[in-house]
């Protein structure tokens, strides 16, 4: 071959390669569907071409709409179709989990399915510029590295800041984020839930912010609008099955059922107890578990069900829920959880049948402290009853962000931030009954209820702490 006819051929696929760089710029889902081979649906697409033809986009959505999967497509067709040394991507979200696990997991398996440009790890992307050297395009920041100076230096002629779980991301952050898109080609895309709406994340989805905003809710996706996708993708969006059973068990008008199913902010609600963002804040929490070993049991009946919370100083999860009715069956399974975890203190919901269970510890001798709720409390200006003192208690602990919850466990996020409180005539803090929460059509609050329990300080029930201490000194 003469060396014009090889140079007419390089110069001819250059010139295609182009074309289809610009035809790609043009249709990030079509790239998508060419290069990863992947099918995206209509609310994925808008989102792409959001960020192709917006400086700013927010996605509030509901949970399991494809959210994290359509930020790191967004990412990768970033990179691989403006020219390396003039691209770059940012990546953050509340934790250093969520940044590694959650949106880098989706940007490496973009990289794998499509083969693409560079390499990757698990928080960084990196190609080759001219003169064989590489540079990093793209990289994952870790909550830890949340400081006036984080995005320092980290310029490019286009920048795509993506910020994930937005509603988590700290103010301080958001206003230094700005600076990354200071030249008219950079783009911003926050996405998450909307579980906070004291966040900055509601305050740009508010019309008239300038952003545009994409709403995602259940009913908009595929397997409610009935829109032809895939088997695969059908299958890990969210489902009929998993909303009508969020209907039953939190209520539709429980805070989680509005941001997590609906896809929309649940309005601050005066008579909460604890609110959503602090629920959320203590399942991204990452406490140290040290302190008191320690059991809270709520004894079910009527068809409610039995459920044992382990705290281990500020760290908190349900370790049993079941709806055994044989006492002593279910005592049996306590001391199974107490001997498991190691817990020095077991406190049990001692009205009704749960005086059986409690009786039967004492009895075998173990560390069994009984509660009676609707006693008297220690602050008898300030509460109606033990049950308010302990959940007031309880609320402060999660106002002092000292509680780390399962992030993955929201049935007791649903009951927590479900449970009203009032004053009564005389300034008294009141917490709503199980009666009165199951006359508006709740579950009993048992999982919570179990939860307060294993956070109840001693000096509510100091008798049995005495009697405790001489017992096993």
């Amino acid at each position: 071959m003469s060396q014009e006819r090889h140079q007419l051929l390089m110069e001819l696929a250059a010139h295609e390669a182009e074309l289809r760089r610009r035809s790609y710029l043009a249709d990030p889902a079509r790239w998508v569907q060419e290069r990863l081979k992947e099918h995206i649906w209509s609310k994925q697409r808008d989102v792409l071409e959001s960020v192709r033809d917006n400086r700013r986009t927010a996605v509030p959505s509901c949970h399991q709409a494809g959210k994290s999967f359509i930020a790191a497509r967004a990412a990768a067709w970033w990179l691989e179709n403006y020219p390396v040394g003039e691209s770059l991507v940012v990546t953050t979200a509340p934790t250093g989990r969520q940044v590694r696990a959650i949106l880098w997991r989706e940007i490496n398996r973009a990289h794998a399915h499509g083969n693409l440009s560079g390499r990757t790890n698990q928080t960084e992307w990196w190609m080759e510029v001219p003169g064989g050297k590489e540079e990093m395009v793209a990289v994952g920041m870790k909550p830890s590295e949340y400081d006036p100076a984080a995005f320092q230096g980290m310029h490019a002629r286009r920048v795509l800041l993506i910020l994930d779980e937005a509603s988590g991301i700290p103010l301080p952050l958001w206003e230094d984020a700005d600076s990354l898109i200071a030249n008219d080609e950079s783009r911003i895309l926050a996405i998450g839930n909307p579980d906070d709406s004291r966040s900055e994340f509601f305050e740009v989805c508010k019309p008239g912010s300038g952003w545009k905003v994409i709403h995602i809710g259940a009913y908009d996706t595929p397997n409610f609008t009935g829109e032809v996708v895939p088997d695969a993708v059908r299958r890990v969006l969210i489902g009929k099955t998993w909303v009508d059973e969020k209907r039953k068990k939190w209520g539709e008008g429980n805070p989680l059922w509005i941001a997590k199913v609906l896809g929309q902010f649940p309005d601050a609600n005066d008579d909460g107890l604890i609110p959503l963002s602090w629920v959320k804040r203590a399942q991204l929490a990452e406490l140290s578990p040290e302190g008191p070993n320690e059991l809270g049991v709520d004894v079910g009946g009527g068809g409610d069900r039995n459920v044992v919370a382990h705290r281990r100083g500020p760290v908190l999860r349900i370790r049993l829920r079941n709806q055994v009715a044989d006492t002593m069956v279910s005592c049996g399974n306590v001391i199974a959880v107490m001997r498991a975890v190691g817990a020095t203190k077991v406190k049990v919901d001692e009205i009704g049948i749960g005086k059986g269970l409690y009786d039967r510890g004492k009895e075998l001798g173990l560390p069994f402290v009984g509660v009676n709720v609707g006693r008297e409390p220690t602050d008898k200006e300030q509460f109606t009853n033990l049950r308010a003192q302990g959940y007031w208690g309880f609320r402060e602990r999660f106002e002092l962000n000292q509680v780390d919850l399962d992030p993955d466990d929201d049935d007791l996020a649903a009951q927590l931030v479900d449970i009203r409180f009032k004053r009564t005539s005389s300034g008294k803090i009141q917490i709503e009954s199980k009666e009165e929460m199951k006359r508006r059509g709740r579950d009993s609050p048992d999982d919570a209820d179990a939860s307060m329990l294993a956070f109840l300080p001693d000096h509510l029930c100091p008798q049995e702490v005495r009697e405790l201490e001489i017992m096993w000194g």
